[in-house]
């Protein structure tokens, strides 16, 4: 993500032949201000305090396709339904387990809006401001001015910074916010897109002082969501008003062909290595209650070795053995036996259960007749 400075906007105050300004901590010495007397006339102006707004430029990325990525029906689906929903002015939400590729779904849809793209993570420590943004400091200025010899003028400003954080940005120049689960933010910190998403409107108190403190929300600006279940750790229950305003599309994992397609694309693997790694790990997400992994990532993970290591997801082979071993050997489905985790039992038999036909085919099959999908 490219970055670049911050501009500051400061006030220049019109040149005098003989006037000086100091800024604050400075002693101004003025000899004609000791011996001013009873002839001399003091004069001090103090200004109200201002607020200057600082704009931050750049702060946003340019999706862009990318070879590795694969467009499915499934996907492309998923993707024309949110499309719908955006370019009449809702906000869309992309709800699912950890794994089932809602990030990635956001940038692609993202994309096909063209526009820059302003990306925010949740975060328990966020609060408003670090959505919308805040004072970042001030200024203060001290002009003495003694021209003329019997007159003292000194004048006084403050003027206190203010920063623009990448809600603001987003809805000021019109750009595609993706708020990545977004519910990992506590609920208080995502009052201000309420009046966003409803009125159009950013409000923002701090900037009342100069007469900016509302700023209509630019006509391109899109919102696109993504949250993880409520039971994940770490994961705060999102208030209604604020899930009264999306539109959820709820998520599950991909279908076979597209994960296939998947872990091919992402390691290198032969077809019919990545058809194998996918069918195992589907299996073992139907063992345990409401159990979602192992995930597409895990898939991609195991792919990516044996390429690396140039083996095949065979049964006879050490290396997929062991890799399967590490990399699927989750406690998620918590079933146990005697106090300990059946996981790797389980893996070693649904190992064999998947290769063990692999044996008795022929080594080009017909893949007519495919997997069963999940529901």
């Amino acid at each position: 993500m490219a970055r670049r400075a911050i501009g500051l906007e400061l006030l220049v105050l019109p040149e005098r032949s003989e006037g000086k300004e100091f800024e604050t901590g400075s002693t101004p010495h003025s000899p004609r201000a000791e011996r001013g007397g009873n002839n001399a006339l003091n004069t001090l102006k103090t200004a109200p305090a201002t607020m200057l707004r600082i704009q931050t430029k750049g702060d946003n990325i340019l999706p862009e396709p990318s070879d590795g990525f694969i467009s499915s029906p499934y996907v492309e689906d998923m993707a024309k339904r949110a499309l719908a929903y955006l370019k009449i002015g809702y906000p869309v939400h992309f709800a699912g387990p950890a794994g089932t590729g809602k990030t990635t779904l956001a940038f692609h849809v993202a994309a096909k809006l063209g526009r820059p793209v302003t990306l925010i993570h949740g975060d328990d420590e966020f609060a408003g401001s670090d959505l919308v943004g805040r004072d970042a400091g001030y200024r203060k200025s001290k002009l003495i001015d003694n021209f003329i010899h019997s007159v003292l003028k000194t004048e006084e400003e403050m003027k206190s910074f203010w920063v623009d954080n990448r809600l603001t940005t987003a809805c000021q120049n019109g750009d595609t916010l993706i708020y990545d689960e977004f519910n990992r933010s506590r609920p208080e910190a995502n009052n201000a897109l309420l009046s966003i998403l409803a009125e159009r409107i950013l409000n923002l108190p701090r900037l009342r002082r100069t007469g900016e403190g509302y700023l209509e929300v630019h006509r391109e600006f899109h919102a696109i969501f993504t949250s993880n279940p409520e039971e994940y750790a770490g994961v705060h229950k999102a208030q209604d008003a604020l899930m009264d305003r999306l539109i959820t599309i709820q998520l599950a994992h991909y279908d076979w062909d597209t994960e296939v397609q998947i872990t091919e694309a992402k390691s290198g693997l032969a077809r019919e290595d990545a058809e194998v790694i996918v069918n195992i790990a589907r299996e073992l997400r139907s063992f345990g209650v409401n159990n979602h992994r192992p995930t597409i990532r895990a898939c991609i993970a195991i792919a990516r070795i044996l390429a690396i290591h140039g083996a095949h997801a065979r049964g006879d082979d050490p290396v997929f053995q062991w890799v399967c071993r590490d990399v699927l050997n989750t406690d998620t489905a918590k079933v146990t036996r005697g106090g300990q985790s059946v996981m790797k039992q389980k893996i070693d038999e649904i190992i064999q259960k998947v290769c063990e036909p692999q044996k008795k085919r022929p080594r080009n099959p017909d893949r007519s007749a495919t997997p069963k999908e999940e529901n």
